[in-house]
């Protein structure tokens, strides 16, 4: 009796037994941070309420202390380079790259104080989620009314030098888990030149080590964390905007993939999806 079809059955049996373990292990964690997330924002809420009495900026150092703790539970760690770049005692446009849902947990490790944030409106209608985001002085944009959401953005630039703040945006538009920065968009650096405010990139290494969505890779892991030197904006104007977004996007993309360990070669991604600024 031949075992080699047995055998190569067992064995095929096995591997898919084991990516199915896999894939349940991933899902199960991404619906953990789900709960948590719901769990803890009308928590979160309360204690914003009691402490501040309603929507502020301020809300943000409660938030943070609590998304911080997600981390333990799921084994991640953050290594800092350059955390004092942030602690500065004037307004600033911070920009970092945007990979996953857990994009939040890194965030809240290097939140500045008096640092509002931009969202997409969808955001807001997710109960509680959209609570805690509102008490938390979030800004929330309409991104399918592109003249709505430039009155938003120039209010935001207004409040940054009237009340002193720092905000804090993802240029890429949306995450992106393809191994490298997808391209710029405009907004965050019109808001800087209106301002007259200096950027501040911040670049976190790749999340492919341990969270990969599609191959369910959720495990324990590092993530590095680099604050670039900030780049002035002024005397800028709107005709700038190109230049600063590259000056920008080159910084940026030659560090993660410094801090992601990844090759490069004659400045562009060896691996798939690599697409350059715009």
């Amino acid at each position: 009796m031949e075992l080699w079809p047995w055998l190569t059955a067992a064995l095929l049996l096995l591997l898919l037994l084991v990516q199915l373990n896999r894939a349940a292990k991933f899902y199960a964690k991404i619906t953990l941070y789900c709960v948590l997330c719901f769990v803890v924002s009308p928590v979160a809420s309360v204690v914003c309420l009691l402490r501040h009495g309603g929507r502020t900026v301020e809300n943000m150092s409660i938030i943070s202390w609590f998304v911080r703790s997600f981390k333990y539970a799921y084994g991640l760690r953050f290594e800092i380079k350059g955390r004092g770049k942030l602690e500065v005692d004037h307004p600033c446009v911070i920009i970092s790259n945007h990979q996953s849902i857990l994009d939040m947990m890194g965030l809240m490790e290097i939140l500045p104080p008096r640092c509002m944030q931009i969202a997409k409106r969808e955001l807001l209608f997710l109960g509680p989620l959209g609570l805690i985001m509102y008490l938390g002085g979030v800004v929330f944009i309409n991104r399918q009314r592109s003249s709505t959401a430039m009155t938003v953005m120039a209010d935001v630039g207004e409040r940054l030098v009237r009340e002193d703040l720092k905000v804090w945006i993802y240029p890429e538009g949306t995450r992106n888990d393809n191994g490298d920065l997808l391209p710029f968009k405009k907004g965050a650096f019109h808001l800087a030149i209106q301002a007259q405010v200096p950027i501040i990139p911040v670049v976190y290494s790749s999340f492919s080590s341990f969270y990969n969505s599609r191959t369910k890779l959720f495990t324990s892991g590092t993530v590095k964390v680099e604050v670039l030197d900030a780049i002035p904006t002024r005397g800028l104007t709107v005709t700038d905007v190109p230049k600063l977004m590259d000056t920008c996007h080159q910084a940026m993309r030659t560090t993660f993939f410094h801090i992601s360990k990844m090759p490069q070669e004659n400045g562009d991604a060896v691996g798939p999806g690599a697409q350059p600024a715009q």
